[in-house]
């Protein structure tokens, strides 16, 4: 029997609108897997699935504060907690989102890494400020080319991670991690589009935040101090705005960097979901009741 439905995708490929059609339908509640999503304040720019927050209850929204510390590690502890609380009620548990290290934490597991050493880590980014973030990706190249593979080279935040856990262990990264045998028996659901859709998508989703106030979002949030986080390579959508309220580019180029970042976001995440082997459900081919009945019909045969 099925344990868990994972339902995952590439930005804006219209998977939470499936997870929330069908967690009505399964009387079921969702664990939220997009890195993003936890951070209060930040829901604009996350595409927070405010509408279906309304009718479903979802996990691991708005956990901490922008700035807090948050990873794959702790992600896996609190997401295992809220599947657990979600079984014992009798509810179905349905993962849903695109951060794939997230789901890859959760399904799989990962061993427990040192704590930030904080002073190393700032040392590695001054590093990456002098030298490039070029030089500490060939340095993870060389250590730990198994995780190299599966970090972008311009994503610093987790080269740094990667980094500062093998001078701290003097273990490669990937040696905390498992990727054979899952711990859930579970059905894994791919959402996809072809890559011309989706990158009219993600065009139409980011007209659609700055329309909604995207860019109120993102002031609020620097008046608040949060701008060494929203620098980081992970904050898409918010990062670009920087230098537009220093003054640096224009709003038509910041929104043009957002819907460029968010595409190559994409095309990793497509990559990743396709060496998954899940039930790939083509959002194009089908329609919301062809989908779900698709999905319905694929668990009861489990």
């Amino acid at each position: 029997m099925i344990e868990l439905l994972v339902i995952g995708g590439a930005t804006a490929s219209g998977k939470s609108e499936l997870a929330c059609r069908l967690a009505q339908q399964l009387g079921g509640e969702i664990v939220s897997a997009d890195s993003m999503s936890v951070y209060r304040g930040m829901d604009i720019g996350t595409a927070k699935p405010l509408d279906c927050m309304e009718k479903v209850k979802h996990h691991l929204v708005d956990v901490v504060e922008p700035g807090e510390y948050f990873d794959a590690k702790l992600f896996e502890k609190l997401a295992l907690e809220a599947i657990r609380e979600i079984s014992s009620r009798g509810r179905v548990p349905i993962v849903a989102g695109g951060t794939y290290l997230y789901l890859q934490a959760l399904l799989y597991g990962i061993e427990e890494t040192p704590e930030p050493n904080w002073k190393l880590r700032e040392k590695l980014y001054g590093i990456a400020s002098l030298k490039g973030k070029e030089r500490l990706y060939e340095l993870l190249r060389v250590i730990d080319p198994s995780y190299a593979k599966k970090v972008h080279p311009n994503d610093l935040r987790r080269i740094v991670r990667a980094l500062e856990v093998f001078v701290e262990t003097g273990r490669p990264f990937s040696s905390f991690h498992r990727w054979d045998s899952p711990r859930f028996r579970f059905l894994g659901v791919h959402v996809s589009r072809s890559w011309s859709t989706l990158s009219l998508r993600i065009e139409e989703r980011v007209r659609k935040m700055v329309e909604r106030g995207l860019l109120e979002e993102v002031k609020e949030l620097l008046g608040r101090g949060f701008e060494n986080f929203l620098t980081s390579s992970q904050a898409i959508g918010y990062k670009e705005l920087i230098p537009y309220f220093r003054g640096d580019v224009s709003l038509e180029e910041a929104i043009e960097n957002i819907v460029k970042n968010t595409k190559s976001y994409a095309r990793r995440q497509l990559r990743w979901f396709r060496r998954q082997h899940w039930l790939e459900v083509n959002l194009d081919e089908v329609t919301e009741e062809e989908d779900s009945r698709l999905i319905l019909e694929k668990l009861s045969a489990l």
